[in-house]
């Protein structure tokens, strides 16, 4: 894949006034990316400063977001209330989560200090932490892996909170860190140097998670599985603990 392909382009926009717009589609709230709900609110308040820029309090977001929630795979549902940022919030921390729930709570924290997000989804091989839910799946391609842009001094740059640094470690890998200048998208090899993980397919940026696209995909490679509207379970995995810490 062309890395310029998935790297957020500041090119893109010619004219910012749009970012200050409350209404824009990156600005505003939305079924999914529900930036406006209570939970969201006292989340960002939790670890926003008042007395912060907004660079500043996503870098803090982002962080907050990778090693706040253990990274989980197997933690996925089909209702789209599953899929709402809220939703992370307000179930049990120990459940975790994967990395749309968690590309979508940063940006819809993002979005409730003013900060333009949009979410973004590809297809990628040799994804972190999931060689038995690959198994499982009969695949090593993971469909829709998504990560988030944010609007930040007049550009776009991508974050993905996916992976807590917890479980980096424990795969041998340097978590993904984030500055809010530099694109942090994924770990192309491992700390030996062995190639770790490849983007493959650009599904393209969105205001909110286009749901049914998503799904149409997953039925598409995953057919053995969501034909039945089931999902890989770890209680079948036979103890893999790969995506654990």
């Amino acid at each position: 894949m062309n890395e310029d392909r998935h790297l957020e382009q500041a090119s893109e926009i010619s004219d910012s006034d749009w970012a200050r717009d409350r209404d824009h589609p990156y600005l505003a709230p939305n079924f999914f990316v529900d930036s406006d709900h209570a939970e969201i609110s006292a989340y960002v308040d939790q670890h926003a400063l008042t007395d912060a820029d907004q660079t500043s309090n996503i870098v803090g977001l982002y962080y907050a977001i990778r090693d706040g929630f253990r990274y989980n795979p197997w933690r996925l549902q089909f209702d789209r209330e599953a899929f709402r940022a809220s939703n992370i919030l307000l179930r049990n921390r120990a459940e975790g989560a994967h990395c749309i729930d968690k590309a979508n709570l940063l940006a819809a924290c993002a979005r409730r200090i003013g900060v333009p997000s949009r979410l973004h989804f590809a297809n990628v091989r040799n994804h972190i932490g999931t060689q038995e839910l690959e198994r499982q799946l009969g695949t090593d391609l993971l469909v829709f892996h998504g990560y988030v842009g944010l609007y930040l001094d007049n550009r776009w740059v991508a974050a993905t909170p996916a992976f807590n640094k917890e479980l980096c470690d424990h795969l041998g890998v340097s978590p993904l860190e984030f500055d809010g200048s530099t694109d942090s998208i994924f770990q192309e090899y491992d700390r030996r140097g062995n190639r770790f993980m490849e983007y493959l397919h650009d599904h393209g940026a969105f205001p909110d998670i286009p749901y049914d696209e998503m799904i149409a995909q997953w039925k598409r490679y995953y057919s053995s599985f969501l034909g039945s509207g089931g999902w890989p379970s770890k209680a079948d995995s036979g103890g893999d603990l790969s995506a654990d810490p």
